[in-house]
């Protein structure tokens, strides 16, 4: 069964300091970033320190977020990547080919794509087909900036949910785990990180990345079946189980096997 990933943390790899408190924050995943959290001219420092820490530290698992296969980084992030097992899984910045995926998933890691541009966009259906590649990831903020879309606006919205819904799409047509979207970058606004978590939960979404501690909290309560619905799955599965029959009435309405399965999500969801 493919792992649950509600929340995915960032941390800069500049801040060597920050790395184990991050992975003591009780998000699902931690990501080393040596991409946009660094600058150009600190990337082979980060590098030391990243490759310091996996060595010091075996016991800890942890993804990378490695630099685009465009820049002159992206082999030696790959080299250092390959050289460490405890980094499970390597995220690709605006990953645009099934190319680019395939030369990351020599380094023998689960390949995650950061869908962040047009271009990515319109490589999904290629994307989402490759071996390596265990779920997707939405960059939203990016791929604003390159559209020059407006942030916070219903054009925004409009924009981002067609590309959500194709990434969803293009992640069950090729069986991976659910996505995560992208991050949100008001980390103070608990109110509006919880009303987006819950509208990219009920689209499909399987978690966030997020770029703060104080993020993971809301995102797993949002991303948690609510006590009505692991009730109602309780219930389903009670009487399928009772009756055997996977076509009856709860509470006047009609369940059929989708809907069971569907309360056997839930319930999984819930054990973790």
């Amino acid at each position: 069964m493919q792992q649950q990933i509600r929340s995915a943390l960032f941390v800069p790899a500049t801040r060597p300091e920050r790395f184990s408190k991050a992975l003591g924050a009780g998000a699902d995943a931690v990501i080393i970033d040596l991409e946009d959290a660094v600058e150009h001219g600190l990337k082979d420092e980060a590098r030391e320190h990243l490759r310091d820490f996996a060595s010091a530290n075996p016991q800890a698992s942890f993804w990378v977020r490695i630099n685009g296969a465009t820049t002159s980084w992206f082999n030696a992030d790959l080299a250092i990547c390959a050289a460490h097992q405890n980094i499970t899984a390597v995220l690709l910045p605006k990953a645009e080919s099934a190319l680019q995926i395939q030369q990351v998933a020599q380094s023998g890691k689960t390949v995650l794509p950061i869908v962040e541009s047009a271009r990515g966009v319109l490589a999904l259906e290629q994307m989402a087909a490759q071996q390596a590649v265990d779920r997707l990831s939405f960059g939203s903020l990016d791929l604003m900036l390159e559209l020059g879309t407006a942030p916070d606006t219903v054009g925004a919205a409009l924009l981002l949910n067609h590309i959500r819904c194709q990434i969803l799409l293009h992640s069950s047509a090729n069986g991976l785990a659910a996505p995560l979207d992208g991050v949100y970058p008001n980390f103070s606004d608990h109110d509006g990180l919880s009303q987006l978590a819950a509208q990219v939960r009920d689209m499909g979404f399987g978690g966030m990345l997020c770029i703060h501690p104080a993020q993971v909290a809301a995102i797993h309560a949002a991303f948690a079946p609510t006590a009505a619905d692991t009730e109602w799955a309780k219930r389903i599965i009670e009487v399928a189980d009772a009756t055997g029959s996977s076509a009856f009435q709860v509470d006047g309405k009609m369940v059929d096997a989708p809907v069971i399965e569907r309360a056997h999500q839930i319930l999984r969801r819930v054990a973790g």
